[in-house]
This record gives C-alpha cells, sequence and structure tokens, in this order.
C-alpha cells in the first residue's frame, strides 16, 4: 500500500496510530519496574528501629506528700470503780505524710508496690466527763501521735483518657503508732463523802505496732512516657495506740497507773506524687529487606 492509499484510509491510519501508543506505553512501564528493581537492590539489609512508647515499664520508684485527717473511735481512761465516764470529744488535727517506694508493672491494667511512710505529729485534743454519784468531774486531754506505716498494695488502672488514668486500689501492712506529750488535767474525787480536788496527769511516751490496712483511690497523669503524677484519696486503718504508765498529781490516785489507750484510730488522707518508671522503651525492629539474585 503506497502514502497516497493510506491516507485515503483513515481507518488504517488509526489502528496504525494506536498500535504504536500501545508499544510505547508498554516501554515505559518496564523501565519504571526495572528502576524501583535497582533501587531495592542498593537498599541496606540492617533492621531499622522503628521507637514507640510503650504503656508500662516494669520497675518503677514513687513518692508522695499529703495532709492527714485522723479520727479515734474511743479513748479507755482509767477511773476508780464505781465511776461512769461520758466522752464530749475526740480530736486529732491534721499532719503532714511523706511516704516513699517501689513497685512493679505487672500489664497495662495491674501494679503492685511497697511504701514507707512517716507521718507527722498530730496534736491530740479531748475532754471526757466523770460521774461520781451527783457530782460530774471533767477530764480534758492532750497528746501527740504520730505514726511509721508499711504497707503492701495492689492497683488497678481503669484505662487512659487524654493521658489521665483513674485507679482504685488496696494495701495491707503494719503501722508503728506513737503517743507522746499526754496530758490528762482535770479534777478528781477526795475519798468517799469528799470534795473535788484538781488533778494532773501524765503520761510516759509509748509507740505499739498494729495490723494496718488501706483502700485507694486516685488519678494518675502522664507528663512524659516514663513519669506519672498522680493525686490519692487514701482510707487507711491504724489499729490502737497507747500511752505509757500514767501517774497523777492529786494525792489520791496511785503511781503507775495503767496507761490510756486510743482506739480504733483512722484517717483519710490526700497525697501528691509521682511514678517514675525505671525501665527503657521497647524498640521494635523492621524485619531486614532480603534480595534476590
Amino acid at each position: 500500500m503506497n502514502p497516497a492509499q493510506r491516507i485515503r484510509d483513515p481507518e488504517q491510519w488509526k489502528d496504525d496510530v494506536m498500535s504504536n501508543f500501545k508499544k510505547f506505553a508498554m516501554a515505559s512501564v518496564a523501565a519504571g519496574l526495572a528502576v524501583t528493581a535497582a533501587n531495592a537492590a542498593d537498599l541496606p539489609l540492617a533492621p531499622v528501629p522503628i521507637p514507640v512508647i510503650q504503656e508500662f515499664s516494669g520497675w518503677y520508684l514513687r513518692g508522695d506528700i499529703g495532709m492527714t485527717n485522723q479520727t479515734v473511735g474511743s479513748l479507755t481512761n482509767y477511773v476508780a470503780p464505781g465511776t461512769s465516764v461520758g466522752t464530749k470529744f475526740l480530736t486529732f488535727d491534721s499532719a503532714p505524710l511523706f511516704s516513699l517506694g517501689g513497685g512493679y508493672q505487672l500489664n497495662s491494667w495491674l501494679r503492685m508496690d511497697v511504701t514507707g511512710e512517716y507521718r507527722g505529729n498530730a496534736h491530740f485534743h479531748g475532754q471526757q466527763v466523770g460521774v461520781f454519784g451527783p457530782v460530774s468531774l471533767p477530764d480534758d486531754y492532750n497528746a501527740s501521735k504520730s505514726e511509721w506505716l508499711f504497707l503492701a498494695n495492689a492497683y488497678v488502672d481503669l484505662g487512659t483518657w487524654w493521658c489521665v488514668t483513674p485507679y482504685l486500689g488496696a494495701g495491707i501492712g503494719t503501722s508503728r503508732n506513737s503517743i507522746s506529750s499526754f496530758t490528762d488535767i482535770g479534777a478528781t474525787q477526795a475519798g468517799l463523802g469528799g470534795g473535788s480536788i484538781l488533778s494532773t496527769t501524765y503520761g510516759e511516751n509509748a509507740s505499739k505496732w498494729n495490723l494496718a490496712w488501706a483502700l485507694y483511690a486516685g488519678l494518675g497523669y502522664k507528663v512524659a512516657p516514663g513519669l506519672s503524677l498522680e493525686l490519692t484519696y487514701r482510707y487507711v486503718n491504724l489499729g490502737s495506740a497507747t500511752t505509757g504508765l500514767t501517774n497523777s498529781f492529786d494525792g489520791v490516785t496511785v503511781v503507775n497507773a495503767p496507761p490510756f489507750s486510743f482506739n480504733n484510730i483512722n484517717s483519710q488522707d490526700v497525697m501528691l506524687g509521682f511514678r517514675w518508671n525505671l525501665g527503657e522503651p521497647e524498640v521494635p525492629v523492621a524485619p531486614p529487606i532480603v534480595r534476590k539474585g
């Protein structure tokens, strides 16, 4: 077929153009695949680290400071036979606490730790009234109380939203409760049918170990991959405390009388603390690229 015939035949000309375009497209694709394969052959075989922040990390340290709000169930007073005693009030002032500890994060929701805590001197003041027949005589009390508290604790983290993690916990351990500077200023009856006289009683300093337990509720805020701040409410039962032997200066009460006993001591504490993970964040490694040929 000569050129004149090809121009006069538009259908044949169209077929030739489409055939040439297809050949050009296939050649371009083949060239692109060849370049990609060549670049892939130049990639290193070493693993490529992909750092991520892990949600939990083994061992951790913790510290807390806070304030106590303590109560006492009752105060056992040594009184003469036939005397009834009524309690007007028994209260403690707030006092600071300082705690350090260490623990282990078992998984993303469960952790355990042990803590040692010093609870500073809380001033105690109270009043009881002794009834001697028709006579009522008051007793005003003052003392200081402090504790060393050691607990083993477990916490359940309830999930994390916007870096905030609510949690619940419980602990059990022991508390060494100390009473110091105890005074009982009041009055007593000078024998049967006698009048009342002023009485001042002093209790010796004493300490006592007790079973202690605690319940926790709090919020943790992650300020860095390995550091969280915590705001915690805690209810803790500290057992009981006692004075040493008591001595009264009234000419009636015998010396070295039995001690006073502080029964069922509880505290509602508010604490601000930190938790610092000791483990390093995991760095997952991508598998190496294997070349063929």
